[in-house]
């Protein structure tokens, strides 16, 4: 894969000190707080993930991709925020080279030990998404799903990524937003049945940390990506209702939303 030789450096994580010294601190330890909140749910999550691999959601979630990718096959794709793997499978066995990145050791070591399983030559490092250690125009195609409201520095990150794509890549992003979910009746099936209520109070306090430093989304997002000199940036709310049309065990009652956005052929070449 074209990607495979990279020299790893130290993470640079930016932490604004300009809203006052109790916000830098959140913004610190945030990013411990997401791991140590992941650490816990990998077993859980990793059974869920390959079930919904080996399911009809495995046919749904190809079917997006049909229409978003700039090619069926052969591409080189950057999947962040990992997790254990999904869309890196979903997408190595249609003959992409697709890299997995999580900030979650223990979601890395449970991805390689699935690709194992799986037969499929997917890589997996551990990485801070908002600072990916690659060269610059490495992938064809950049995804992620459920990832970018657990930023920080979300500006900071589409320009990373910007960064990485080659000139006519595109960016798949899929997400809700999470940070200003209203309070609902859970249905007896959803994803998040089996969390507990300590895991369940916890996510809900990062969430509480993260609203300030986010605007309502998906709106945010299109500006964002803009600034970081992406074109073409389409949205679209209507694939929540497709991907999740049942209420089960991978129901999500948040909205999803997906933004697509494209790096110029043309331009400057960051």
């Amino acid at each position: 894969m074209v990607c495979q030789k990279y020299r790893l450096c130290g993470l640079f994580l930016f932490v604004p000190q300009d809203r006052g010294g109790k916000v830098a601190r959140d913004v610190e330890e945030i990013k411990v707080r997401m791991t140590n909140y992941w650490k816990q749910r990998v077993e859980q999550f990793s059974a869920l993930r390959y079930k919904e691999l080996q399911g009809e959601k495995h046919r749904q979630w190809l079917e997006e991709f049909q229409t978003l990718l700039p090619a069926p096959t052969g591409l080189d794709i950057l999947d962040i925020g990992t997790g254990t793997g999904f869309f890196a499978f979903l997408l190595g066995a249609q003959g992409h080279q697709v890299t997995g990145i999580d900030l979650t050791e223990d979601m890395v070591m449970e991805a390689r030990r699935v690709a194992q399983q799986l037969g499929i030559a997917a890589e997996f490092h551990v990485m801070d998404a908002e600072a990916p250690r690659f060269p610059p125009h490495c992938f064809d195609v950049i995804v992620t799903r459920n990832l970018t409201w657990t930023l920080p520095h979300l500006p900071k990150a589409y320009q990373a990524w910007h960064t990485l794509l080659k000139r006519g890549g595109v960016l798949v992003n899929f997400d809700g937003d999470y940070c200003r979910e209203t309070p609902h009746m859970l249905p007896e099936n959803h994803a998040h049945r089996a969390l507990g209520d300590v895991l369940m109070a916890e996510y809900q306090q990062m969430k509480q940390t993260l609203r300030p430093m986010q605007q309502p989304r998906p709106q945010w997002d299109v500006e964002l990506l803009h600034q970081a000199g992406f074109c073409e940036v389409a949205v679209d709310t209507g694939v929540w209702k497709r991907i999740y049309n049942q209420v089960d065990e991978f129901y999500n009652p948040t909205p999803m939303f997906l933004v697509r956005a494209t790096k110029p052929e043309n331009g400057a070449a960051g």
